[in-house]
């Protein structure tokens, strides 16, 4: 018998083929977690495929089975195959993505010097034998850490092909495990323990008191009770535990204990409600979806408020009674207590949840109990995806516009919404994408009858019975629009724009427009709440001297510094350094060295000082960065602890704040002016998204939008709350400019800590496509080579090539050199 194996090493593309022991053959199966030797290492792999034969001559055998139990399905196999494809990823990098974070484990490699005075002939060399000598024998991610940015491994090979260093392979076992707990129960009745506890040792000692609490603890509990607990309540430790079990008077077993992270969850459980009439069509077509072969998705269009969430639910439960598996991604963490909260209501126990802010070991024991079949539900943002559920029947996005369900930071840079709609296919499931905003594409998908749209265009508030009594309870006067049936629906919130244009020429210098201050102060007076939305954190956009028009930039990157007042310093909101504040210019000693711009601590410092005593919260990523923190803004903001709500992006992801009446957008057109096709749809998508938040709830809402481009038809757009219109406009102008849906797009980066080394490599292969173009005689566009907008991050220089035309990666090499990062189908092009 003989294996195909992924194995998990670096910049390794495709499988390779190794032979099955004979004790071994009877279990061997796809998706099992494996060691192998590599050439002079042993690496960790997933076998792929079980063969009969082999097409190579001479096979080495498994060194090792990790795990019985397959850690990966063969539905997650498929998908994985068919991104590696896509997204010119090796196979592994997509297949580590479905297992949790301290399972996969990658070879890494020893160094130990062994001649101490050895001839150099780098700087390199000379810094590698001097860590060396200094710290002692160092792991490669040791070394990597030591020498950033700079390309030590040739370097280093030159030193071990000399005998100047010894080089060992290294591979850790899993880092994650399970966890056990000891317990201690009656070996006998409760009576025949209590008669014979004299027995255990003399009495009136410490010890003797110590074992005669435990076994009447257990006693009167009646239960098991774990050790510690014991130990908690009558002193004493393991030893008077063995020695009570050496009497027979009790049995001590390790039970394996569940880290489940909605533990400490609450809720309150809740029923069905009647669907609206325009929800009821809608889940009819879903239903009717679920019981065919249909595999066309559908795109779920609703206005803000207009119950898609309540379709999430309809189609879980109908999932769940139907013995399926469903997953519902959500695109922030912040989003996950809101939505989580929600469907644990609805099902209670058969929820599980999935997000980067957990424990490696909460993640792990998630995994398992999925791979277990002990799930039925998973939330979470888009690595929840990957999450080994058993029979899969329902995949939902929602949210699916936005732009954190692509991954772009590392391979492979996946889109989830192709993801999920390939594995949709896959599967044989339902997938639903939901969006008030769909982003272009899927539109236009949607348009030639590939993606099935189904629409909600009323804005639901609630049920008659339940809102009558509401707002009797509160002394409300609600303004209704009118019941339909049983629910009420409510228009969406007007919108007002501000020219800040006018301001200035009034006189207005303030960050508020008067209009927004006026507003602001009804919502204070009448104790309502308020949300104040802009597109930056920090204090400031930017720092710079008025006398010679120096800007303080990271030294690391190629981005101005934000002054933060919390601790006064001026940070990098790329690699996260920071540094304190200078008084003086560096470059002509002037102390004109001023800040410019708004951040979300400059709105919360003006917004107290113009309303001494209002209570303000600031939500960014910058005071999220504690795990659970999204979860304590948001329920003091609910709990109406606080009066405005200062934030960035995640303010304008679905979130359900029914006590907000007011929300003002401070820079509505800032993300205007980026030298990125896409920037009018993300511009209109996050502020018709954050206008949404007004008015959810009995009072009512109004949305004040400050702009310096108020004409703009993004902006104009938005305040009508107008998708079609803004849709057929910018579809007219990606179809003349040759963009998305009308072509694809590819964008090849390249990162290295020489300037001039990246510009060479750039070219390098700028070269290399243009020819097979030529050679091809393709219809495809080469932008650049050509320095990124953000030219150099965390000391690494960026330059990229973007190719736009059919199907660009048909002319991409097999293989792609080292230090490329490759996105297909880009979300941005800064």
């Amino acid at each position: 018998m003989f294996v195909e194996v992924a194995v998990n090493l670096p910049h390794v593309y495709g499988t390779f083929d190794y032979r099955v022991p004979e004790d071994l053959e009877p279990v061997i199966t796809p998706g099992q977690l494996i060691t192998v030797p590599f050439g002079s290492r042993i690496a960790q792999g997933i076998i792929t495929e079980v063969r009969d034969r082999t097409d190579v001559a001479e096979t080495k055998s498994i060194e090792a089975l990790l795990d019985h139990i397959p850690v990966i399905t063969n539905a997650q196999l498929e998908l994985a195959r068919w991104m590696a494809g896509t997204y010119k990823a090796t196979l592994i990098d997509c297949l580590n993505l479905m297992l949790p974070p301290g399972l996969s484990q990658q070879t890494d490699s020893s160094y130990q010097l062994v001649l101490m005075d050895a001839a150099v002939s780098s700087e390199i060399q000379e810094r590698i034998l001097k860590l060396l000598h200094r710290r002692g024998e160092l792991r490669g991610r040791q070394l990597s850490r030591a020498l950033p940015h700079q390309r030590w491994k040739k370097a280093m090979d030159t030193l071990v092909r000399r005998g100047v260093v010894k080089r060992s392979a290294v591979l850790d076992p899993p880092s994650v495990r399970a966890v056990y707990q000891r317990t201690a129960r009656l070996a006998m009745t409760p009576t025949a323990a209590g008669a014979r506890v004299r027995e255990i040792g003399q009495a009136g000692s410490a010890a003797y008191e110590r074992r005669v609490c435990m076994i009447k603890t257990l006693i009167a509990e009646g239960e098991p009770l774990e050790a510690q607990w014991l130990y908690a309540e009558c002193g004493g430790s393991l030893s008077d535990l063995r020695i009570l079990e050496d009497h027979d008077l009790i049995i001590l077993s390790d039970a394996e204990v569940w880290r489940d992270p909605l533990e400490e969850f609450e809720y309150v459980p809740s029923q069905a409600p009647t669907l609206t009439p325009d929800q009821a069509r809608v889940w009819t077509a879903i239903k009717q979806a679920a019981g065919s072969d249909s595999q066309i998705p559908f795109l779920l269009h609703g206005v803000t408020g207009s119950g898609k969430t309540e379709i999430y639910l309809n189609a879980v439960e109908h999932t769940l009674e139907q013995g399926r598996s469903a997953i519902v991604l959500v695109p922030e963490i912040a989003l996950t207590p809101q939505t989580v909260r929600r469907f644990l209501a609805r099902f209670p126990g058969r929820v599980g949840l999935n997000h980067s802010q957990l424990s490696a070991g909460e993640r792990f024991d998630t995994w398992r109990r999925c791979r277990a079949g002990d799930i039925g539900l998973m939330i979470g943002p888009r690595s929840a995806l990957f999450m080994p559920l058993q029979n899969l029947g329902l995949i939902v996005l929602d949210e699916s516009h936005d732009e954190s369900y692509k991954e772009q930071a590392r391979s492979p840079r996946y889109q989830t919404r192709s993801v999920a709609i390939q594995y949709q296919r896959i599967t044989g499931s339902i997938c639903i994408l939901g969006s008030a905003t769909p982003d272009i594409n899927t539109s236009y998908a949607a348009d030639r009858g590939r993606i099935q749209r189904l629409t909600l265009p009323q804005r639901i508030m609630g049920h008659r019975q339940r809102l009558t009594s509401q707002a009797q309870r509160h002394g409300i006067q609600p303004q209704y629009q009118s019941f339909k049936d049983d629910a009420l629906s409510i228009d969406l919130p007007p919108v007002r724009i501000i020219d800040m244009r006018q301001e200035l020429m009034a006189g207005n210098r303030s960050i508020f427009s008067r209009a927004l201050t006026h507003e602001l102060q009804e919502t204070l007076n009448a104790g309502q709440q308020a949300i104040l939305f802009l597109n930056r954190r920090g204090s400031t956009t930017y720092i710079f001297c008025r006398d010679c028009g120096w800007v303080a930039r990271c030294p690391r990157c190629d981005a101005s510094l934000t002054h933060h007042a919390d601790d006064d310093r001026w940070h990098c909101h790329h690699c996260g350094a920071s540094s304190p504040q200078m008084q003086a210019c560096p470059n002509c000693s002037s102390e004109r060295v001023r800040r410019f711009g708004i951040g979300t601590q400059k709105v919360q410092a003006e917004l107290e000082s113009l309303f001494p005593g209002t209570r303000t919260l600031r939500w960014d990523r910058d005071s999220t960065r504690a795990k659970g923190a999204h979860a304590i803004i948001l329920a003091h903001f609910a709990a109406q602890r606080a009066d405005v709500l200062i934030g960035t992006q995640m303010l304008a992801k679905g979130l359900d704040l029914p006590l907000v009446t007011l929300v003002g957008v401070i820079n509505a057109d800032i993300s205007l002016n980026l030298p990125d096709y896409r920037a009018p749809e993300r511009t209109f998508q996050v502020i018709t998204q954050v206008a949404g938040r007004a008015g959810r709830g009995l009072l009512g809402g109004k949305v004040i939008l400050q702009s310096f481009q108020p004409d703009h038809y993004a902006i104009q757009a938005a305040a009508q709350h107008d998708y079609e219109t803004f849709y057929r406009r910018e579809l007219g102008l990606r179809q003349e400019l040759g963009y998305p849906p009308f072509a694809n797009l590819i964008r090849l980066i390249y990162r290295h800590p020489s300037s001039k080394q990246a510009e060479t490599e750039v070219e390098r292969l700028g070269a290399l496509i243009k020819a097979e173009i030529q050679k091809t005689n393709r219809r495809i566009a080469v932008i650049g080579p050509a320095p990124c907008y953000f030219g150099r991050i965390r000391g690494l220089y960026r330059w990229h090539i973007i190719l736009r035309g059919n199907k660009p990666v048909d002319v991409l090499p097999a293989e792609i050199p080292d230090g490329w990062g490759v996105d297909i189908d880009p979300v941005s092009l800064l």
